[in-house]
Parts: C-alpha cells; sequence; structure tokens
C-alpha cells in the first residue's frame, strides 16, 4: 500500500499511554490512510476536532482468538440474518454515529470525519459488513483494510444480536484471507468476550508492519458465503 509522503505523522511509540498523537490537520482520505498505516487512529471530540491516537495497551482479536458463546451460536443456528458486504456503506457510518453508548454523550463520527470515510470507501479500502433481516439493515459495522489488517471503527444495532453476527461473519472471512488483525482500538467488554486481548502498544505496531508488507484487497468485497454465519 503506497502511503502519501505529504502526510506525515509523529512516530507513535513515543506517545502517552493515552495515546495522543498528534492534533491538527484534516480527515482527507490520503491522512486517514496515512495515520492508518502508522497504527494511529482519528478520535475528535469538541475539544480537539482534529485528535489522532495510538493508545498504550491496543486491544485486538485476532481472527484465530474468536470466541462464540453457546448463546451467539444459537442466534447463528437460528438464521434470519443475512450478511452483506459494501452495499450500505453510508448508511452503516450513519447508523455508528447515531447509536447510543452507555456512558457517552454526543458521536465522534463527525461529518467531516463521514466524508473521510466514504471517500476511502470509493477508494476501496473501507468496508461496511452489514446484518439484514427481512430485507431492512438492522446492524453491522465498518472500518478500514489495508494489507492484512482491518481496522475497525465502530458497530450499531436496531435488533439484538446484529452487530455480532456482522463480526463474526467478518472475522472468518479474515481468517479465510490469512489476516493477522482486528483493531479494535480501546477496550470494551462486549469485544473482550469475543476474544479480543490487550496488547503492548509496541506489540501491535510491529504487527502493523508485517500487515502492511502484504498486498491490499482493493474494491468492493465479494458477498458473504453461507460458511460466514454458521455456528
Amino acid at each position: 500500500m503506497r502511503i502519501d509522503p505529504r502526510f506525515r505523522f509523529p512516530d507513535p511509540r513515543l506517545a502517552a499511554h493515552h495515546g495522543l498523537v498528534a492534533i491538527g490537520g484534516d480527515f482527507r482520505a490520503e491522512r486517514l490512510i496515512a495515520a492508518y498505516a502508522r497504527g494511529i487512529f482519528p478520535w475528535p471530540s469538541p475539544e480537539l476536532p482534529y485528535a489522532w491516537f495510538s493508545p498504550d495497551p491496543r486491544f485486538v482479536l485476532r481472527p484465530t482468538d474468536l470466541h462464540i458463546s453457546r448463546s451467539l451460536r444459537r442466534v447463528l443456528r437460528q438464521g434470519g440474518f443475512a450478511v452483506r458486504y459494501d452495499t450500505a456503506f453510508e448508511q452503516v457510518v450513519r447508523h455508528c454515529a447515531e447509536q447510543e453508548r452507555p456512558g457517552e454523550v454526543g458521536t465522534w463520527i463527525t461529518q467531516e470525519l463521514i466524508e473521510g470515510f466514504g471517500e476511502l470507501h470509493r477508494l476501496g479500502v473501507a468496508h461496511s459488513i452489514e446484518t439484514w433481516r427481512d430485507d431492512q439493515l438492522v446492524g453491522g459495522l465498518y472500518g478500514v483494510s489495508l494489507g492484512s489488517m482491518f481496522c475497525g471503527e465502530s458497530m450499531f444495532y436496531l435488533q439484538p444480536n446484529a452487530s455480532k453476527v456482522a463480526l463474526v461473519a467478518l472475522m472468518r472471512r479474515l481468517e479465510a484471507w490469512r489476516f493477522l488483525l482486528l483493531d479494535c482500538q480501546v477496550y470494551s467488554e462486549h469485544l473482550a468476550q469475543l476474544g479480543a486481548q490487550l496488547w503492548p502498544r509496541d506489540r501491535f505496531l510491529d504487527s502493523v508492519a508485517s500487515s502492511l508488507e502484504r498486498p491490499t484487497r482493493h474494491g468492493p468485497w465479494p458477498r458473504a458465503c453461507a460458511q460466514e454465519i454458521e455456528p
């Protein structure tokens, strides 16, 4: 993956544990790609509208570590959900921006960030994984794929377990494609139950570098196969 040399970031290994690496710039596609390729992600707030982070430790889910609980296996066996890729990218991003989250007020997914991710999607490196029921979008997630790394950004659900079904499908696809990791950014109990672990930042950044040695899969991802949502 070619990184535009005009968009440089400080070394994230030198950042404090909270992970603030830089402030400023914009959310154009080239800058976002340069950030993710360095293990950095945008996390704007009203006080810092252009903030870039690489926290230590980092929350990571390897495809081979995915844990599917008994209750989730029952949901997968019952069926009723269909998974699609890249058919409703902007809808997924906007649903994620509107998702209510415990302990949080507002959203970090600003209009400018939505536009930046939209451009990444048109370039074929940002993807949506969507859960549908009765032809209605009911859950999903989106993120950026570089080399053999998927940088997860946000999830949403309108029906119970809809986002979990999307994540299971994604992880099975990443395992089939021999991806090294899904970057979950910061700890959440929900993802910990699915097998995500806290890694020291140095370990994570070394894995980012290894991931980028492999080619990036550009363009829309192919439709889901049955095995991705089987129990």
